[in-house]
């Protein structure tokens, strides 16, 4: 059984002729499968590739996928520009004019200014900028395989976590029923007391009417329906925490079904103990929601 956490990161790095890269992800709760993409200016090919990447991988959550790009050493290069510095060469007489005895800029000075030395960036040719792409889109696995492995490590120590809670579902609909069952019996020990204390001002029930009046309040708040209901969603929750895949949206809509029961228990109770029962039940059973909100 594998269960998948929607919290997690993956990165990898690489570097080839001329560039070196690092991919990033980060991946928190989500409805569905959201993906965020941040890639450095030129790379927006990578994008549609990227998101076909991430969607085989998962499911659902928000995902954000960052790219970093550098040029190495080998990929950049140095130039003069010449017509930058022949206007500055051209302005120099009439510096020189407007301040006499000023001391002539040396080649060091001159190449200092702003626009003199460029670093160029040199781009790849079209067979190169496909090679490169292919190289970064299978880097990506990495990190996918990276993020997915996170992902699973945080669903197996959600696991024990979610075992843990079921088991005290099961428990509480166990001792619902149990009280459950006695509600009858009390029902009609009430109503003799009832009958008892008005004395002389009813007449004595007879005990065949008396079984009926038992009968109808007794159908009225009887909760095996919502109770036999509340086992077998956890017999489907414990069905789906037991395969593989995505299983956050069902396991989500499970729990909707078991608060719609307990809910139904609470409001057909009858006796005190039961009312208390179902209370605690609806409390473990959203603290059963609020952890596989984080399951794929």
């Amino acid at each position: 059984m594998t269960l998948s956490s929607m919290t997690g990161f993956g990165r990898t790095e690489g570097q080839t002729d001329g560039c070196a890269w690092v991919w990033e992800l980060r991946s928190v709760n989500g409805k569905g499968l959201d993906v965020r993409c941040r890639l450095p200016a030129g790379f927006e090919a990578l994008e549609p590739g990227s998101r076909g990447r991430v969607a085989g991988y998962f499911k659902r959550g928000n995902i954000a996928l960052t790219l970093a790009v550098e040029r190495t050493a080998g990929a950049v290069s140095v130039r003069l520009n010449t017509a930058v510095l022949d206007q500055i060469l051209a302005l120099l007489p009439e510096i020189e004019r407007r301040l006499p005895g000023a001391a002539p800029p040396s080649a060091e000075r001159l190449l200092a200014m702003r626009g003199v030395i460029e670093v160029v960036d040199e781009l790849p040719g079209a067979d190169q900028r496909e090679a490169l792409e292919t190289t970064l889109l299978g880097s990506l696995d990495e990190a996918l395989q990276a993020l997915a492995a996170m992902r699973r490590q945080e669903g197996a120590r959600l696991r024990p976590v979610l075992v843990d809670q079921l088991e005290q579902i099961g428990a509480l609909c166990s001792r619902a029923e149990t009280v459950a069952a006695t509600q009858p019996a009390a029902i009609l020990e009430r109503l003799r007391q009832q009958i008892a204390a008005l004395g002389e001002t009813v007449p004595a029930l007879p005990e065949e009417r008396l079984a009926q009046e038992v009968a109808l309040l007794a159908t009225k708040v009887d909760t095996r329906e919502e109770i036999d209901r509340l086992k077998s969603h956890l017999d489907a929750v414990r069905a789906l925490l037991g395969g593989d895949g995505a299983v956050g949206r069902r396991l989500d809509f499970l729990c909707q079904e078991l608060n719609r029961e307990a809910n139904t228990l609470c409001s057909k109770s009858a006796d005190v103990e039961l009312t208390a029962i179902g209370l605690e039940l609806k409390a473990v059973i959203e603290q059963f929601r609020e952890q596989i909100q984080n399951i794929e």
